[in-house]
């Protein structure tokens, strides 16, 4: 029987990485434990040495396993985890603000794959407003530095926590007694934002410490970063159909169903005359020809500042008293800081009360409507000030036997995390003016507004509050308030207890080791909503915002986007902070008004948005792990029952009109449970010395995110569209396959091809029905067009990916890797975050003191989501990163990153590529770091 288990050296390196005692137990021989011990100083740092022990961890798994692993103690390959990983075949990633946040494996939704911290759950949180509780981890929470090795199971184990279709990340810290004692490391230095033009702080600090004997050891780390972002942008908040222009959508339009004139008295009838239409002659008969065609219900100049602080801490305790127990505690807490302020400048055309009747001219152009021209018509200023926050913690205890024969280790841990918008403070100016907007030219040039007269997005004294409308703003009964914006809250807690044990069993037989284990997950995630809708009264809260210290936006605003024009270039911000102190504060308030108070049930889309998911996972696998003459792997079959329980609130006040009062809501609740038998095999078959055979089978689950779970709904009572969850999903279920070929022709050097194939079932998909609803503006019952996700039948992912690795002897070498993935569902929706093709190219140079490296990355298109009735996609995305580095000596060395050098544009656009969602650039970023190891 050939042993294919790691050599000595390789289990050495991977002791030095900090691959936990239980993994080793479990997969080398005691004797070949006890050798490597005794080579625990070897270390291999660099990019060399980083790629060679990744091409280890590749080599020797039995699961289809990709691997990055630190250059040198806190020196993580890349400032972001998650951009690091784009170099791994099949690893997409998501870069809406600019930086890699989400992770898709194998074209699959980020929420269907996870990511474990030292192999257990790491509770995560989403700091921006408009997202909702899921499964998918938030990169941007992880410090780099903290980071010794990150594993990608493309296939799953038995061992392995369930829940994942596209892949299983396991990012793993180092641990005290596998590091040399008084080992020392940090680093100091800035991050500066080309766009933002602001250089910001970054530094870390670790310290690890072991006794002579090697029976205990503590490590603990300190870093923070902070980062001023910038990010600029031309938006649409939705679409809107010629129809829409012609009939309008309640407030009138501009050929039918015109809006009342109210500058005249009544007819003898009582009824109000109406308005001339306002499109006319060749302008309706466009119309009328072109019925289903789309454009921008609005056209933006977005302003987005953000200020990022993150701090991290880390503690790791290990105990080895006797020689076969190893005992362990793992602490991660997180402090960051997301508090942004969004200033949105937008001609509103698509406005149902002073937009769609307001039309004069049309072009329209194969089904999207091009051009539009307009008279008086609504432009808004929206100010968006937001605190946000993400607080995470860990602490995790481990106790592991390891005999001759057998070992056992059991696990309790706790993680939990606090995010979300905890204050919200809007505030909404309002102006009427002539203007055109123009789309013609995207996506290249996404859209223009040009005045015909003067420019209100350079007049700050042209924007006013809307203060309401009546005979007398002075008297209470005469006065009907307008809407200056409002105060909403939303936080958001995710948190899970967990408790496992694990069991193996050596044998002298071609199964060489049984593995058993029980795991019990105890998951909790909440929501919060609620807020408060501000009345604002002519002459007391209808403030211009000329009354905010406005400014001028830098002289670089909107540099990259082609087209746009100097009025929306030319255009103003305020303070912000002041706005808020201005609500806040009271200030707006008319004489008889008082302060409101923010609760859930002041608007029925408040308390949709507050719910609470538990879920109750326990799991039980076996797997034997097998080795004869050439062929390895493991077989294994994981058990697993899920609890859940959707809590959130209804409205049992049937005996009044809506919207329902504050005392007429109830807690309602819907269980779920389901059982799943996991089996799966992976198998590698070692044809010669240099090359690998293997094949993986499994059948997998991963269960929806926790928002599509719930009751959440929210309502657009303008645009008429919404969304929410559906508390009946089921989990996806899938049997995956995956075949691959790995030729290993020269030391740090491989050439391999991978083939995969996912057939799913209960595929979640988003889809949009009518339902009818109480609309708050218009004080009545309305049909909204509403998406929710449902189980809307089979998936399809199938692909292929091929690989390229080698080091040349002139100090040069070069990665690179192409992921071909076709996904397709039985409905024809698109698949969620699916590139079809994916490209990634990173040439480096190491020799003596320098090294450097360029990484390249491109995918192609890919769908992310529904909203307000109309499918998003982002356009192809490219990325150039690259680094320069400088060591002076074995203890101090000097790197220079250059991130985003393309300055590339996130463009998201509504099922056709004219019609902009969002197009953003976030700036180039350049980090210089001094490094010192002891």
């Amino acid at each position: 029987m050939m042993n294919h288990r790691k050599s000595v050296l390789s289990a050495a390196i991977l002791a030095c990485l900090g691959v936990s005692a239980q993994v080793q137990a479990q997969q080398a021989p005691a004797q070949q434990q006890e050798e490597a011990a005794e080579l625990d100083r070897v270390v291999v740092t660099g990019i060399r040495g980083s790629l060679q022990q990744a091409l280890d961890t590749k080599r020797n798994a039995d699961a289809f396993v990709d691997a990055i692993t630190a250059e040198d103690v806190g020196k993580f390959p890349s400032t972001n985890v998650a951009e690091a990983m784009t170099v791994i075949p099949g690893v997409t990633i998501d870069r809406l603000f600019g930086q890699g946040e989400k992770v898709s494996i194998l074209g699959t939704d980020p929420a269907l794959n996870r990511t474990l911290l030292n192999g257990q759950t790491v509770a995560s949180a989403d700091w921006f407003i408009v997202d909702q509780p899921g499964r998918t981890f938030n990169y941007a929470l992880l410090a780099p530095e903290i980071v010794g090795k990150v594993e990608v199971y493309k296939s799953p184990e038995a061992r392995i926590d369930e829940g994942s279709i596209g892949g299983t990340v396991i990012v793993s810290t180092r641990r005290p007694l596998d590091l040399d004692a008084n080992t020392f490391a940090g680093s100091i230095g800035y991050l500066y934002n080309d766009r933002s033009e602001e250089a910001d702080p970054q530094g870390s600090l670790m310290y690890s410490w072991k006794n002579p004997a090697s029976t205990f050891g503590v490590a603990v780390s300190f870093q923070t970063s902070t980062e001023n972002l910038r990010r600029d942008g031309v938006e649409s908040y939705g679409s809107v159909s010629a129809r829409d222009y012609r009939d309008g959508q309640g407030g009138g339009g501009s050929v039918n169903n015109l809006p009342p004139d109210w500058s005249q008295p009544p007819n003898p009838d009582g009824s109000q005359p109406t308005l001339p239409p306002s499109c006319t002659g060749t302008c309706a008969e466009t119309l009328e020809n072109n019925l289903d065609a789309r454009g921008p219900n609005s056209l933006s100049a977005s302003f987005f500042e953000q200020e990022r602080k993150r701090n991290s801490f880390t503690l790791s305790l290990q105990a080895r008293p006797v020689e076969r127990l190893d005992l362990e505690f793992n602490a991660l807490r997180v402090d960051a800081s997301y508090d942004n302020l969004n200033q949105s400048m937008f001609a509103f055309m698509g406005n149902p009360w002073n937009g769609l009747m307001k039309m004069t001219d049309v072009t329209i152009e194969d089904g999207v409507i091009t051009r539009g021209t307009f008279a008086n018509a609504l432009s808004v200023f929206d100010v968006q000030n937001r605190l946000a926050e993400i607080d995470t913690e860990s602490y995790d205890f481990k106790a592991g036997w390891d005999d001759e024969r057998w070992f056992v280790s059991a696990h309790v841990g706790t993680t939990k995390a606090t995010g979300g918008t905890s204050q919200q403070v809007f505030g909404e100016f309002l102006n009427w003016a002539d203007y055109s907007y123009d789309i013609s030219g995207a996506p290249g040039r996404p859209g223009s507004v040009d005045f015909s007269g003067a420019n209100p997005f350079s007049d700050p004294s042209a924007f006013r509050i809307d203060g309401g409308w009546g005979s007398d703003p002075d008297d209470p009964a005469a006065w009907n308030p307008g809407w200056g914006g409002n105060v909403v809250f939303k936080p958001t807690s995710d948190r899970e207890r967990y408790g496992q044990v694990d069991l193996g069993i050596r044998l002298d037989s071609p199964v060489y080791l049984l593995r058993f284990g029980a795991k019990r997950r105890e998951h909790e995630t909440e929501q919060l909503m609620g807020g408060v809708s501000l009345a604002s009264v002519a002459g007391y809260g209808d403030a211009p915002a000329s009354l905010f210290d406005p400014k001028r936006v830098p002289g670089n605003y909107l540099d990259g986007f082609d087209g746009v024009s100097d009025e929306m270039k030319n255009r103003f911000y305020i303070d912000g902070w002041a706005l808020a102190d201005y609500i806040l504060g009271g200030e707006w308030l008319a004489p008889w008004q008082s302060m409101p108070v923010p609760s859930t049930f002041n608007d029925p889309s408040f308390a949709a948005n507050t719910f609470k998911i538990t879920e109750d996972v326990d799991a039980a696998y076996v797997q034997a792990d097998f080795s004869f003459d050439r062929l390895r792997g493991n077989v294994g079959l994981r058990y697993v029952r899920t609890e859940s329980e959707s809590a959130g609130w209804a409205c049992i006040a049937t005996d009044v009109p809506p919207p329902c009062p504050a005392d007429g809501y109830a807690p309602v609740s819907v269980n779920k449970q389901y059982d799943n038998l996991l089996p799966n095999l992976n198998l590698v078959y070692e044809a010669t010395d240099d090359l690998l055979l293997r094949f993986s089978a499994a059948s997998v689950i991963a269960r929806p995110n926790y928002a599509d779970m719930s009751s959440y709904l929210w309502l657009g009572d303008q645009t008429l569209t919404g969304g929410g969850g559906n508390p009946d999903l089921e989990p996806y279920e899938a049997n995956n396959f995956d075949a691959s070929a790995e030729w290993y022709f020269a030391e740090n050097s491989i050439l391999s091809g991978t083939v995969y194939y996912k057939d799913i079932d209960n595929y979640i998909l988003t889809t949009t029905r009518p339902e009818t609803h109480f609309n708050q503006a218009q004080g009545e019952e309305t049909v909204y067009q509403v998406s929710r996700p449902d189980n809307a039948g089979t998936a399809r992912i199938k692909g292929v990916a091929v690989a390229f690795q080698q080091s040349f002897d002139n100090g040069f070498g070069v990665l690179a890797n192409y992921t071909y993935s076709d996904g397709e569902s039985s409905t024809g929706e698109p698949m969620p975050y699916n590139s079809e093709n994916q490209v990634n190219l990173s040439p480096f140079f190491e020799a003596g003191a320098w090294s450097a490296r360029v990484t390249y990355s491109w995918r192609s298109k890919y769908f992310t989501n529904v909203d307000r009735g109309d499918e998003l996609w982002v356009r192809p995305y490219e990325s150039v990163d690259a680094s320069l580095g400088y060591r002076f000596n074995d203890n101090f060395s000097l790197t220079l990153n250059a991130m985003n050098l393309l300055d590339e544009a996130y463009h998201s656009y509504a099922t056709d590529e004219r019609l902009t969602r969002g197009v953003y650039r976030s700036g180039r970023r350049y980090t210089a770091m001094l490094r010192v190891n002891f």
